[in-house]
């Protein structure tokens, strides 16, 4: 045990990397307001900005959400990497501290472009969106963005303080009961806040509501679905990073192999929701849903949507078919980060396709602004990895993980 390596210590050029590629978002933001800040009230910079920090929010949050489920689960095998889960949600703080700023901006500054509900006139005179505004308000998205949000930071940081408690305190036998009941229950409330926002009414109000005279019950799921893989790809890629610099020696093939099994099933789950959202809508026929996929399946979208297909769906259903290939360090590497890029094509069509019908392609400023959050996610969860010990030695399911076999 003396001989794990418990002290992370960030790489210079993973630390360069990750301040180069904040700079890189900080211009990128700075250029793309002034390229597009004043044109069509700022349409084309706006819905970049939305889609970004939404996108990579929910990401962060989905590490939240693998780590409290695992909890709930009363989990063993991914204890070994625990931290590394543990380290990735902290980014909550940071990146929903911004997507807080970038919702309220538009929010306060009557951004109707993104949000037609914004606007009172034309609330007043259409009967949907009339019939809607008890919930699609400024009042009520301020208050339910401001509790998402709060109680995300705070829950996650709770769940992380727990964690790290037993770090320096061998647990007896009645001990180790009392710390996974209290565990369990501040899991346990967790995914009962994260059933309420993101697997409920969060995502219909940062995205769905973009199209406000558009409904779809299975969307919250699909969102939820699109951000989870890209989460588990995200955890996959630390974890590899860091077994490729010699630490958490107890993590091996096993874990991979079921972080790859995480995102194989998850995508084809969220290629379910994809067909059972467009099945249904198609067959029904009826304008008001269908013109969501109008721009989307035979519009200006098209391209993106049949990509979109293709890398999250067929992309790891053929590749991650086989139990070799989910042990493969290459290729679960290749597949986590296209899975994180075909994700964030996701959130594009579905913030673009909506707010800029004209078709919009993706240029060096979307690119930009995403490279920033990359780079703040780098940057926060080395510093959060390089505080405390890589493998809580002391959680009474340590033993579960380090003989783990799938």
């Amino acid at each position: 045990m003396s001989s794990v390596k418990q002290n992370f210590e960030t790489p210079s050029r993973f630390k360069t990397w990750s301040l180069a590629l904040m700079g890189v978002g900080a211009v990128s933001l700075i250029i793309g307001y002034i390229l597009y800040g004043n044109v069509d009230n700022g349409t084309r910079f706006w819905s970049s900005v939305l889609q970004n920090s939404v996108y990579f929010l929910l990401v962060v949050n989905a590490a939240m959400f693998f780590f409290a489920a695992t909890t709930l689960a009363w989990g063993g095998w991914q204890i070994s990497f625990r931290r590394v889960t543990e380290a990735i949600a902290a980014c909550v703080i940071p990146i929903g501290a911004i997507t807080f700023i970038i919702l309220m901006a538009l929010v306060f500054g009557h951004k109707s472009n993104i949000y037609e509900w914004l606007n009172p006139e034309l609330v007043a005179k259409d009967a949907v969106l009339k019939g809607k505004s008890g919930f699609l308000s400024p009042t009520f998205f301020i208050v339910w963005t401001t509790l998402t949000i709060g109680l995300w930071m705070f829950l996650g940081w709770k769940l992380r303080k727990i964690s790290r408690e037993i770090d320096d305190t061998p647990l007896s036998v009645e001990e180790g009961k009392k710390y996974i009941y209290k565990n369990t229950v501040w899991a346990a409330t967790y995914i009962f806040w994260f059933a309420l926002t993101v697997a409920s009414v969060t995502p219909w109000l940062w995205l769905m509501s973009i199209n406000a005279h558009w409904f779809s019950t299975m969307y919250s799921w699909y969102t939820f679905a699109s951000s989870f893989v890209a989460g588990v790809a995200l955890i996959t890629l630390f974890v590899i990073y860091l077994k490729n610099l010699g630490y958490l020696e107890y993590t091996n093939d096993e874990h991979l192999h079921d972080l790859g099994k995480f995102q194989f099933a998850f995508s084809i789950f969220w290629t379910y929701l994809w067909f059972a959202q467009f099945m249904l809508i198609w067959y029904a026929n009826i304008s008001e849903e269908t013109i969501y996929f109008k721009t989307r399946f035979e519009g200006p979208y098209a391209g993106l949507f049949y990509f979109n297909l293709v890398i999250n769906f067929l992309a790891p259903l053929l590749i991650y078919m086989t139990r070799t290939a989910k042990r493969n360090y290459a290729i679960v590497t290749f597949m986590s980060v296209a899975l994180l890029f075909g994700h964030w094509i996701d959130f594009f069509q579905m913030v673009f396709g909506s707010t800029m019908k004209d078709h919009v392609p993706m240029n060096i400023f979307d690119f930009g602004v995403a490279a920033g959050f990359v780079g703040l996610i780098m940057w926060n969860a080395a510093r959060v990895l390089s505080k405390y010990p890589l493998i809580p030695m002391n959680h009474p399911f340590l033993k579960e993980s380090v003989i783990h076999h799938t």
